[in-house]
């Protein structure tokens, strides 16, 4: 698959999420398998402004094609913003995100809240795309809820707007991350596009992965929630892609190890403070399914220092198999 002059093959992506995919996870699941990554999103108009908390989540990472997300509603803000995000980062493309659900972000009309105003969104998308020079893709919903499902209108808008590639995750606003992934609409929008579309949406494993492409057509799977703790998932999914046998997860021991080689990166990249206050949610992921584990786990939520962490990973290595 391409996106634009980028050549991807079958693209297994990690999804964009806020507080989660940071340059130190982005950069395990690139080595894990995960050929196209994107950067938490930015606010357009923070980039504008100069805000330095904002330019520090746009760092690229190594070993996958990578793009930049924003966001935002005001069509030369966006532009603007697109060309400070290439510039700070240095990223492969530009994504837009028209699919974030949470009441601040969508109610203020930017992320999903685009959705319901599609000729905003494409005056949006049009403004970025004049204004860089690397291709720009989108990232949408099916529409806001149940009763206004437009995704199959919205995504030919994008396409005659100039996006490169569209990312749709099959649930409306509304539903948030509840109830079953629409993969048959998903298929209906590949139907009528050229471009090339990337499925989201309760892919877990390398057979729900299959099952999905089989679905929908697709020229690509997104992986979002069912990675936290299990950068593995993404070789499983190539693997089951191109027909070969999927992998098992490695043993505790080596995910521990990949735990902490998360952790040492996030150091360099935020600092040691930060880096262990947010090793305790992902410490936790990790662990997901380890018998046994409540005793480390309550001691990950305490977490502080990187010594800690190493303390914690040694006795996982030791008392749990």
């Amino acid at each position: 698959m391409k996106i634009g002059d980028l050549e991807i093959g079958v693209p297994v992506a990690l999804g964009p999420m806020a507080g989660v995919t940071d340059w130190a996870f982005r950069t395990v699941c690139a080595q894990e398998g995960a050929n196209l990554t994107v950067t938490e999103m930015v606010s357009s108009r923070a980039l504008v402004y100069k805000d330095k908390k904002s330019a520090a989540l746009l760092r690229k990472n190594e070993g996958s094609v990578c793009g930049a997300q924003i966001f935002g509603n005001d069509p030369q803000i966006m532009a603007q913003g697109a060309r400070l995000a290439l510039e700070i980062s240095g990223c492969d493309f530009v994504d837009i995100n028209m699919g974030c659900p949470m009441p601040k972000i969508a109610n203020s009309g930017d992320g999903c809240g685009l959705m319901r105003t599609p000729e905003l969104a494409g005056q949006i998308l049009a403004a970025v795309v004049q204004a860089v020079d690397v291709p720009v893709t989108v990232k949408c919903r099916l529409g806001w809820d149940k009763g206004s499902i437009n995704v199959q209108e919205f995504a030919r808008r994008m396409e005659d707007n100039g996006a490169a590639m569209i990312a749709i995750h099959g649930r409306t606003r509304s539903m948030l991350y509840s109830g079953v992934a629409d993969w048959d609409t998903i298929g209906k929008v590949k139907a009528r596009l050229s471009i090339p579309v990337i499925a989201n949406g309760d892919i877990v494993d390398g057979q729900t992965a299959r099952r999905c492409m089989d679905r929908t057509g697709a020229d690509g799977i997104m992986i979002g929630r069912a990675s936290f703790g299990d950068p593995w998932i993404f070789g499983q999914v190539r693997a089951a892609l191109e027909g070969r046998p999927v992998p098992e997860r490695p043993p505790l021991a080596r995910r521990v190890d990949l735990a902490v080689r998360q952790f040492e990166l996030a150091r360099e990249d935020k600092g040691e403070h930060i880096a262990c206050l947010e090793a305790r949610k992902h410490f936790a992921w990790y662990l997901r399914g380890v018998a046994h584990s409540s005793y480390y786990k309550a001691q990950i939520s305490a977490i502080s220092t990187m010594e800690d962490i190493y303390r914690i990973a040694e006795g996982i290595r030791k008392d749990l198999k």
